[in-house]
């Protein structure tokens, strides 16, 4: 009687058991060829979170100097916030030696111009044909080569960028160079200085004839800075208040962490036209813990 019963009961259970939904694999980094035009070879990686909105946004996070994008998506928060929030991240991958992003060349410098950026808005504007992306809702974040880069596309691209976060970088064309070199020491130790109306200059000749809206800009950097020395803050700071118009006297100043100090220029909220963190203490390591999700609420992607 006892194997009878349990004769019928185990093809019941197993029929339960293949009939009970499977739990959702994990979302996961995924290279993508041929996404477009690559003056540059660079390649892109997608991550893509299983809660992704109907209308995503789109973030590109940009590696530093000798790294990867795999290497920015696993050393960052980015993608777990992308989980939280359901927008797309892209990790663009330089592949020169050096794995350092273009942002001396003229013509990476220009709108339509060539080199890293170019391949950067082809990654973007794959992400909004194959996701059904927002084009209203596009930002930048990077960290070194990567916060230069987020420099360059926000003076190159103001109708694709809506805002960028720059973790430790330099201002628009300021490690332009004429030799063929990838690399400006003056403008790494900090020794190029130039007035607001003078960097904003530079910025809004990488696009002649713009006259859009241009994106907010989120600055970071630490005091202790040694690869690019902290003076290109405040140059940084002169560029993007002019570019966007605002004073570059705060209208507030606060503390969110014991070593940052916060200033907001032209409005006070958390997506101020321009908004710029100092570190004190801090070398060429950013970001650290809680930055980028300060960089999403920035850029307005927590908000729903």
């Amino acid at each position: 009687m006892a194997a009878a019963l349990l004769g019928g009961v185990l093809p019941l259970l197993a029929s339960l058991f293949l009939l009970a939904p499977t739990p959702a694999a994990a979302a996961s980094l995924t290279e993508v060829t041929g996404f477009g035009t690559n003056p540059s070879n660079l390649r892109m990686y997608e991550y893509v979170p299983n809660n992704v909105a109907a209308r995503p946004a789109v973030l590109v996070a940009v590696h530093y100097c000798t790294g990867s994008g795999p290497a920015f998506y696993s050393g960052t928060e980015f993608a777990s916030l992308a989980d939280r929030y359901g927008f797309i991240v892209i990790y663009p991958s330089a592949t020169r030696s050096g794995a350092c992003f273009d942002v001396s060349s003229p013509q990476a410098l220009r709108h339509d111009g060539g080199s890293d950026p170019v391949g950067i808005v082809s990654m973007v504007r794959y992400a909004q044909q194959r996701h059904n992306a927002d084009p209203n809702r596009v930002y930048v974040t990077g960290a070194s080569s990567g916060a230069m880069m987020t420099n360059v596309l926000l003076g190159d691209y103001p109708d694709v960028f809506k805002a960028g976060a720059a973790f430790a970088g330099v201002p628009f064309g300021c490690f332009a160079t004429t030799d063929g070199s990838g690399w400006n020491s003056a403008c790494a130790n900090g020794t190029i200085t130039k007035t607001p109306q003078a960097w904003g200059d530079l910025a809004r000749g990488a696009y002649p004839g713009y006259q859009g809206a241009r994106p907010r800009m989120q600055l970071w950097h630490g005091t202790e800075d040694g690869t690019l020395r902290y003076p290109n803050f405040g140059e940084e700071i002169k560029q993007w208040t002019n570019v966007l118009g605002v004073s570059q006297t705060p209208v507030l100043t606060d503390r969110p962490q014991p070593t940052w100090t916060r200033t907001r220029y032209g409005a006070t909220g958390n997506r101020a036209p321009v908004e710029a963190i100092s570190v004190q203490g801090t070398g060429h390591s950013l970001p650290a813990a809680g930055m980028a999700a300060r960089a999403i609420t920035f850029f307005g992607l927590d908000a729903g």
